[in-house]
Order: structure tokens, then sequence, then C-alpha cells
């Protein structure tokens, strides 16, 4: 005899993978003493140049997560690539981080150290040398390294641009 609803249910693939750098207890002090909330900093990627982070607190770690993925989903950029690295190196200040981006040849892989790391991995980067100099700060660190793929330019671009 035969089941009713005998479909096999495949799994829901996400679109994108994405992982947390970072959890931190934060609180606040109000008139009856401390409010303690989650920051949590989560990037985002498809592993083929799409890329985006968000930084959201919540009540507990879980809604700190989910809020940090939804507005990183808001924030992607598009990473341009070449033969899996970045078209052309790149020097990016963002506040007290500099983030340095250097094209690396094919075997070289992601040398790249803590949430910079992260962020070349899920936007598909294979082979990079980088950088981090100033601050040890996940949030800025990550943001500068966004915001310094986000500057990235195909050679096409820079040749229309010149024309």
């Amino acid at each position: 005899m035969a089941e009713k609803n005998s479909f096999k249910r495949e799994p829901a693939r996400r679109e994108f993978d994405q992982k947390v750098v970072e959890i931190k207890r934060v609180t606040r002090v109000v008139a009856g003493g401390k409010r303690m909330r989650f920051r949590a900093l989560v990037v985002i990627g498809d592993h083929k140049g799409k890329v985006g982070l968000g930084l959201r607190k919540g009540l507990d770690v879980a809604e700190a997560v989910n809020k940090a993925v939804n507005a990183a989903k808001k924030s992607m950029i598009t990473v341009p690539l070449e033969n899996g690295t970045i078209p052309h190196q790149i020097k990016f200040k963002y506040k007290s981080s500099k983030i340095l981006l250097f094209p690396a040849a094919p075997g070289t892989g992601i040398i790249a150290g803590g949430a910079l790391r992260s962020v070349l991995e899920l936007a598909g980067v294979n082979n990079i040398l980088s950088k981090m100099i100033g601050s040890s700060n996940n949030v800025n660190n990550v943001k500068g390294a966004v915001a310094a793929l986000g500057k990235m330019r195909t050679k096409a671009d820079l040749k229309s641009r010149r024309a």
C-alpha cells in the first residue's frame, strides 16, 4: 500500500552562506539597573562575487544573528573577480583600520587574517594577499574590507573612464 504523500522533501537551499564573525554582550544602564543585549556581526556571501555585512542587536543571540543576516541581505555589494582574484591592488582606510589587498597568482590561496578572511571567502576570492594595519577591531576591519571590495573596478571600467 503506497503512502498518500510519498514525496521526499529536499532541504531548503539557502542562497547565501553566512558566517558569524563576532557576538558581543552589550549593556545599557537604565534607572532599574542594566539591560543586557547581544550584538552580532554577520557576513553573508554566495562565493560568486556577492557579499554583504550586517551588524544588529537583539535580546538573545539568535534574534541578533537573524536581524544581522536580514540587514546583510539589504547591504549586498558585487565584487568584480578576475581568475579567482581581484582585478587590482587597493589600499583603503576605514576609521582607524587600514586594509591592503593585492591580487595573487593562482594557487596562492587566501592570505588573510581573522575577520578579513571570512569576508574574502564568502565573496568568492580564491587567491589574494592582504594585510590589516592599525585597528584590531573586527567591526571596523570588516566594514573596511567590504568598502574596499566595493571600490574595486574591472579593467574594462577603468579603460572606459580614461577614454
